[in-house]
């Protein structure tokens, strides 16, 4: 007796050559694994510190109305966080600042005027370290050139530093959540852009409904194929990142999910785009441009390389509409700091909102024929 016809059975016999073709293609392979594993593998090699970031905060006992303290407010190249006491230790402790800054009155001599003490954590670097203590001996050599020389010097550093514990944040804990993100941005962005105008070009989806297999079912079969191809390359990225330079999971196997998770919505999203640009593309050579117009902007404002904090205050509202940038936020929260999805409620909510409005878009520009 003949089987009837499965639509699930032709989807998935769609998925499997789909994949097959795409483990073929060199262009997929280097731009969605290769490429982003290089910049990984040069940062894991060469990052062992974290990246030069003088943020600090200051203590609340202390004499905020010294002239240091002023001074150091306003000081070029040193950025002050001014949040409440729990927050500013969880962020000393996680590396996000530099230092706490204690000023204190010298009542027991004449000279200095102000005593300064350093609380910093064992996840900031020595050379951000370094480089707090430089500008603040700037910033005391400057309040003594101001004043008379026959006074006494405006405040003294104390050479030994409170250290608290805290985790290190490497360079690879930045990197590579950026680097993630951008691999599934190319692969959900390029790869569905190509294959389908290829396969519409080609006739091969008018040979598809010469068959009794479903449309719905064809954009399944191939958008599944993509998805595993992205995910495999996840699983990949991820493990390399852990096993080779200590990527940092903090709940281990749990984390490890998460971020699986996360990868595959920013997967499902960035898909969408990929068919928008399949749809409005009248030949295969205006895909390039038209993709580069979803991809390059949020490589560069996306926090891919680094960090959105010292972007000016228009350009970072710019950046924080973007859905790389919320999905790189999300990743390294969870993969550094031991947040899981509930605590990213907003990034998955900003990132759900843009696939909403991207496939409400691709609905009305895809094309068949």
């Amino acid at each position: 007796m003949k089987k009837p016809f499965s639509q699930v059975r032709a989807m998935l016999a769609i998925t499997r050559a789909s994949l097959k073709a795409i483990f073929r293609s060199p262009s997929a392979v280097v731009f969605s694994f290769v490429f982003p594993l290089v910049f990984i593998l040069v940062f894991g090699f060469l990052g062992g510190g974290s990246r030069i970031s003088v943020r600090v905060a200051f203590d609340p006992g202390c004499d905020t109305t010294s002239k240091f303290y002023y001074a150091v407010k306003s000081w070029q190249g040193i950025t002050v966080i001014n949040k409440s006491l729990e927050e500013t230790r969880e962020d000393l402790e996680k590396g996000r600042i530099t230092a706490i800054i204690d000023i204190q009155k010298n009542t027991g001599a004449a000279s200095p005027a102000n005593l300064v003490t350093l609380k910093t954590s064992e996840a900031v670097s020595q050379q951000n370290l370094q480089v707090l203590r430089s500008l603040l001996e700037s910033v005391i050599k400057t309040l003594d050139r101001q004043e008379n020389l026959e006074q006494p010097t405006v405040a003294s550093i104390n050479s030994e530093v409170i250290k608290i514990p805290g985790r290190i944040y490497r360079t690879i804990d930045f990197i590579l959540p950026g680097q993630l993100g951008f691999s599934l941005l190319s692969a959900g962005v390029f790869g569905v852009a190509f294959i389908f105008f290829n396969l519409r070009q080609t006739l091969v989806l008018k040979r598809f409904f010469a068959t009794p297999i479903n449309r719905t079912y064809i954009v399944f079969g191939e958008g599944i194929a993509r998805v595993l191809f992205g995910m495999i390359t996840a699983i990949v990225i991820l493990l390399i990142g852990h096993f080779a330079f200590d990527f940092t999971l903090v709940h281990g196997i749990l984390t490890f999910i998460e971020l699986l998770i996360l990868s595959l919505i920013g997967l499902i999203v960035f898909m969408g785009f990929g068919f928008v640009v399949s749809g409005l593309a009248k030949n295969e050579s205006v895909i390039p441009p038209f993709a580069n117009l979803i991809t390059l902007p949020q490589f560069l404002l996306g926090g891919t390389f680094f960090t959105t904090d010292a972007f000016p205050s228009w350009l970072k509202t710019i950046a924080d509409i973007l859905p790389l940038k919320h999905l790189n936020d999300a990743m390294r929260n969870v993969a550094f700091e031991g947040a899981h999805l509930s605590d990213c409620l907003k990034q998955i909510g900003i990132m759900g909102l843009w696939g909403i409005a991207i496939y409400a878009l691709a609905i009305k520009v895809f094309r068949w024929e």
